[in-house]
């Protein structure tokens, strides 16, 4: 009886039924998530097709090709008059409240409580799948705390990794041009460098450990944008398939360093009489260890849990790295030649370098203001995503702003546009123009000037002090309402000063020993939802200069 029973469910279950049957599921599934999603006051202008069940449809089906151009669009209709407006986010995302630069003390000043950068994090990147269960507060509170006050040290360990890994990957032919990848070349620095800092060699030059880190970057980033599309009744089913791989790239990591952190934990824990002169390395390792026994979690120290942990920051490194210093390039190469543009940082790196004896410092690296400038330029015409700053409301009771008067109800999503402020003419003149001094050159002009003139009156010498300071806070580690490759406010990224130097030292042994051919023209990025999809294909040309060893 039983068995023909099975056998008629079975002959039941067509492929048309199949398929009807996850259809019927997968739109349940998406109106559950509608009607989870928090609502917004009528009065908040909207970007994007419209409201209602179609018009929501309609922002689902775009989200993917539009969301960059609604923001723009937004942006111009309603940033620029100091009004917030509401943005189609993801299927299985709230809209998005776009907050307008002059609100941007409100939305980042709100304690956590509040407005939660790690929530919003967490739905970005959907970590408790994708970082197998691990809280990323403790590896970023870790960064924070030591990474700033061991940066000096660092920087020998972290040049020699730089000429190293450029010589590995770009080779020591002085006759031959040499067609390469960029994205590859890239992707064969960075993480070596990053890994420097994290594992300390000679494990960061282990390329099976390498491979599998930006594996695991590709995982995080080709899942975060799956997961989106999904409804979230569903991702419980599927987020635990979808990081498979995940789990996987970090097995592979986890193996080939576990033997180095169970040694340092018993060594950084150990009472052996013998160990009280032992001082560890400076790198990430330690940090977690120390950190651990600082907040009172030592007996939570394992290598799995360690290895965990240290998760979320190579990507972070890896991934968001290698695009700034891919488009870094794009915008080099592709700019007039007659700018001199390679020429004038090749000059100012050699000329400090030189002069420091062939040792980067965090003094040295500081003087290479072209460097640095180029670099912010950079970061500032070509961004990785049009928000890099998000918040999510965690107050039952919500928020009001006091601007404007409307309500973001618990679950609200908030952002800073970045793409709208960094390209706004009112903040930048010809911002769709890659200008490589745009930030040196009123320094330039305040050094010069400071330096021909005498002793002033002491008014005069408490506006220069102003002045001085405004001057400072151009280079590229400084953030501001104005500029947000790196967000803004208590919760900015913590390791920007590290690759504010990393990338200055990439730069320089490049030119100082290298050469390459300009690109006719810049390749362009493809926008991906709220992501900007690099061209990832580009090639550079390059020949190892004459009289470099």
């Amino acid at each position: 009886m039983a068995t023909g029973i099975s056998a008629q469910l079975l002959e039941s279950l067509t492929l048309g039924r199949i398929v009807a049957a996850v259809v019927v599921l997968t739109i349940s599934s998406f109106i559950v998530d509608f009607t989870w999603k928090p609502r917004y006051a009528d009065s908040l202008p909207r970007a994007g097709c419209g409201r209602g069940l179609l018009g929501t449809l309609q922002n689902w089906f775009f989200f993917v090709t539009r969301y960059n151009d609604w923001v723009a669009e937004g942006y111009k209709k309603y940033s620029k008059d100091q009004r917030a407006f509401v943005v189609p986010s993801a299927p299985s995302r709230p809209h998005e409240i776009v907050v307008p630069r002059s609100q941007t003390a409100w939305m980042l000043e709100l304690p956590d409580r509040v407005l939660s950068a790690k929530e919003a994090h967490q739905d970005v990147l959907r970590n408790d799948y994708q970082f197998l269960g691990i809280d990323d507060h403790f590896p970023i509170q870790t960064i924070h705390k030591h990474l700033a006050r061991n940066i000096t040290g660092l920087i020998p360990g972290v040049q020699e990794e730089v000429h190293g890994a450029l010589d590995a990957v770009l080779g020591k032919d002085t006759e031959n041009w040499k067609s390469l990848n960029l994205w590859e070349v890239w992707l064969g620095i960075v993480p070596r460098v990053t890994s420097r800092i994290i594992v300390g060699a000679p494990l960061c030059r282990n390329q099976e450990f390498l491979s599998a880190q930006v594996a695991f970057a590709d995982d995080v980033v080709r899942n975060s944008i799956l997961l989106d599309l999904f409804p979230r009744v569903l991702q419980p089913l599927i987020g635990p398939l979808l990081v498979l791989a995940n789990r996987w790239h970090w097995r592979k990591t986890h193996l080939l360093a576990e033997p180095l952190i169970t040694q340092r934990i018993h060594d950084m824990t150990s009472n052996d009489p013998a160990h009280k002169d032992w001082r560890p390395p400076e790198d990430m390792i330690t940090w977690l260890i120390r950190q651990a026994q600082t907040e009172g979690f030592a007996n939570q120290l394992t290598a799995d849990l360690l290895s965990k942990s240290i998760l979320s920051v190579e990507f972070a490194a890896i991934h968001t790295t290698v695009l700034t210093g891919f488009n870094l390039f794009l915008d080099l190469l592709s700019s007039d030649p007659s700018l001199n543009y390679l020429d004038t940082i090749r000059g100012e790196t050699a000329r400090v370098f030189a002069e420091e004896n062939g040792a980067w410092s965090k003094q040295s690296l500081a003087r290479l203001t072209r460097t640095d400038s180029a670099i912010k330029e950079s970061m500032r015409i070509s961004p990785i995503a049009r928000s890099l700053t998000h918040r999510k409301v965690v107050a039952p009771e919500g928020v009001t702003n006091p601007a404007e008067g409307w309500h973001a109800p618990y679950g609200a999503s908030l952002m800073l546009d970045l793409g709208g402020t960094h390209t706004d003419p009112t903040l930048y003149e010809e911002p769709e123009r890659y200008d490589a001094w745009r930030f040196s050159r009123e320094k330039e002009r305040y050094e010069a000037r400071s330096a021909a003139t005498t002793a002033a009156a002491a008014g005069e010498k408490g506006a220069d002090r102003e002045e001085g300071l405004r001057i400072k806070r151009l280079g590229m580690v400084t953030t501001s309402p104005e500029y947000l490759p790196f967000s803004h406010g208590r919760h900015a990224c913590p390791g920007r000063f590290f690759v504010a130097h990393e990338l200055k030292m990439i730069l320089a042994y490049f030119l100082q020993n290298y050469e390459v051919k300009p690109l006719a023209e810049k390749p362009k990025s493809m926008w991906l939802g709220v992501n900007a999809i690099p061209p990832v294909q580009t090639k550079i040309e390059i020949r190892r200069r004459k009289g470099t060893v």
